[in-house]
């Protein structure tokens, strides 16, 4: 019998992904409940990675991330000894291309979770700087 009490939502990449955007677009808890419809307390919790959303949360929340769903659905495999195993990565042309090196980034076996998430950093740093408007391929002001 399937064990009832893994959860079938990714909520360490939801939390993940709701503060990223939240801490870049300078929102409060309260700013991202008014705009989703999601209570800051839901949010708060999902967050930290102790909530656990309902279908409607994990729609609006993936619908104002701009986010497949497939990224948080499914839950995370794991081997016989229960350890968590890589999980194939979905997303969609539209989505930003360092949410997609993200998932890549933490879905590599090779991989720590911090070493992934420090990988991670550092592609988006490195590509707001070199994809910033007026700036060439190398992160030169275009003549």
């Amino acid at each position: 019998m399937a064990d009832q009490s893994k959860s079938l939502v990714n909520t360490v990449e939801l939390g993940r992904a709701i503060r990223r955007k939240r801490e870049e677009m300078g929102l409060s808890l309260r700013d991202v409940a008014d705009e989703t419809g999601v209570s800051a307390s839901t949010l708060s919790r999902i967050e930290n990675g102790t909530g656990k959303p309902d279908a409607d949360n994990i729609a609006r929340l993936t619908g104002w991330l701009n986010m497949p769903m497939e990224r948080v659905m499914g839950g995370q495999p794991a081997d016989a000894a229960g350890e968590s195993l890589a999980a194939a990565v979905h997303y969609f042309p539209h989505e930003a291309t360092p949410d997609i090196v993200e998932a890549h980034l933490r879905a590599d076996r090779n991989l720590t979770p911090e070493t992934a998430k420090a990988l991670s950093e550092l592609f988006r740093v490195a590509y707001a700087q070199f994809s910033a408007p007026g700036t060439d391929s190398r992160g030169r002001k275009r003549k």
